[in-house]
Formats: structure tokens, sequence, C-alpha cells
């Protein structure tokens, strides 16, 4: 069975910065499209970014507004969010996801097979 394992969580101060990493087990990391969605107190689970299982395409909510970026690196199994700039409002439990038979950028969390247990940002103002 495919594991998502996600850390580097944290609490930090408006304006800091946060990287996040999502380790996969069980399948070939190469061949699936990822993603991390967020969900914050009392809303709804949102889309925050996606690659493409290449890594070539990426995918970001506009409310980031540039600050974020995903990454990977298939030799280790992992995807990155690096998050620059974080402001309270980005403080959520950050979600990694599979999409486990799709190799394109998947922006719908319907479409995502496997999801980690998720990793608590909060950013202090």
């Amino acid at each position: 069975q495919v594991q998502l394992i996600e850390s580097g969580g944290g609490l930090v101060q408006a304006g800091g910065s946060l990287r996040l990493s999502c380790a996969v087990s069980g399948r070939t990391f190469s061949s699936v499209a990822m993603g991390w969605f967020r969900q914050a107190p009392g809303k709804e689970r949102e889309f925050v970014a996606a690659i493409s299982w290449r890594g070539g395409s990426t995918s970001y909510v506009d409310s980031i507004k540039g600050r974020f970026t995903i990454s990977r690196d298939n030799a280790k199994n992992t995807v990155y969010l690096q998050m620059n700039s974080l402001e309270p409002e980005d403080t959520a439990v950050y979600y990694c996801a599979a999409a486990l038979s799709r190799r394109t950028v998947v922006v719908t969390d319907k479409e995502y097979d496997t999801w980690g247990q998720g990793t608590q940002v909060t950013v202090s103002s």
C-alpha cells in the first residue's frame, strides 16, 4: 500500500519560511502526480499546489501569490512545498496527496487516491 508521510510543519512568525516534505513509499514515485492541500480551522479543504510526474508542470492556488513552490526529487521519493513570506492566513493542516493513476497536474481533491496524515503549520502575527 502506498504511504505518504509529511514533515516540516511547525510554528513560525509572519514573514518566515517553512519547507514541507512528503516521503512516498510503496510504489514507483516517478510515475505519480502529487499535490498539496490545506484545511484551516472552520474551513473546507483547499487545493494549494500540484506537480506532474516529471516535475515539468505545476499549478498553484491564486491566494498564495507566488510565495509557495512545489518541487519533487524522484530519486529521493519525496515531494516538497517551500513556503515563503508566510502569513497568519496560511495557518492550516497541510496534506500531501498522490494520484496514483495520473501523471499530469491534478487540482481536484476527488482525483487523489492516497493522503498523508497532515502536518500542522501555524503562523503567528
